[in-house]
């Protein structure tokens, strides 16, 4: 019998060291992209056209300097981060309001909203831009971040409100709610001090996701953006893509630039997102 088991055993872990081994080669594989750009971003172009994944030397650390300051990267910083920052902001709290009330809504009028809301993920906004750019144009936005704010909120509105209105269906008892009527609270105090503490979790996930979004989104500042000053970090970016020729050396630490603050800012939420899903797990 014990034979047996040490014979088990060995095969268990034999076969654990062949899915590892595995993983750790998929990982290597995935890698090289982002090895590519980072070693990039440190060469001369003659060096990166010689070699493209070789080490570079000299290492040009200058190239960052540059792209700092032909990018206007403080000014194209605070555009992108006003934006985004504001853009969650009015996610989480709309897509909390509107989740909640759908919740714990006792009407027919809930879930036909739901599915309204729900209608949102199914229609990409792109059907709609020129709708978009004429309703912006005649309220005078245009050329504003607030054209930029307010087609970001809309376009992630839905996936706001249903994952908050789900999350708040499986995870927050209705009974604290009750406890809180009984004791003479209203509807608004209910849900910022009893409800909404609750979700840290999923908004964290949720602002990471819109984060993510925003940030990243390139059509909606080319549209309604049209001063350089105005402009987010993606528009400086891409005024490297000429129409025969781009220039991968300068680019690509501009790059670096523009997606480090977005790395910072997950290392700083993903405690939320695990702390999210032991929640969830402790649930089911």
């Amino acid at each position: 019998m014990s034979l047996f088991v040490r014979s088990r055993a060995r095969r268990s872990r034999r076969g654990t060291i062949i899915v590892e081994s595995a993983l750790v080669l998929l990982a290597l594989v995935w890698f090289i992209p982002v090895y590519y750009l980072i070693v990039t971003t440190l060469k001369t172009a003659k060096n990166a056209t010689d070699s493209p994944l070789g080490w570079p030397d000299p290492i040009m650390v200058s190239n960052y300097a540059a792209a700092w300051e032909r990018m206007q990267y403080p000014r194209a910083f605070l555009n992108t981060a006003f934006i985004s920052v504001t853009s969650v902001a009015l996610v989480i709290l709309l897509g909390g309001l509107a989740g909640y009330a759908i919740a714990r809504s006792r009407t027919k009028a809930g879930p036909r909203f739901f599915l309204l809301f729900l209608s949102g993920l199914v229609v990409p906004f792109q059907m709609n831009i020129i709708s978009l750019f004429s309703i912006v144009k005649h309220l005078g936005l245009m050329n504003t971040p607030w054209a930029v704010i307010l087609v970001n909120v809309a376009i992630n509105l839905p996936q706001a409100v249903f994952l908050l209105k789900e999350f708040i269906c499986a995870t927050v008892p209705i009974e604290l709610e009750e406890a809180a009527d009984i004791d003479g609270c209203s509807v608004p105090t209910k849900f910022f001090r009893i409800v909404f503490p609750l979700l840290k979790p999923v908004v964290a996930t949720l602002a990471i996701i819109t984060t993510l979004n925003v940030w990243n989104e390139f059509l909606i500042p080319l549209l309604f953006l049209q001063t350089r000053d105005r402009g987010v970090i993606l528009q400086e970016v891409a005024r490297n893509i000429g129409q025969f020729s781009t220039d991968w050396t300068a680019m690509f630490p501009m790059m670096m630039l523009g997606v480090l603050p977005l790395v910072i800012f997950y290392i700083f939420m993903q405690k939320y997102i695990i702390a999210g899903v032991a929640a969830g797990g402790l649930k089911g």
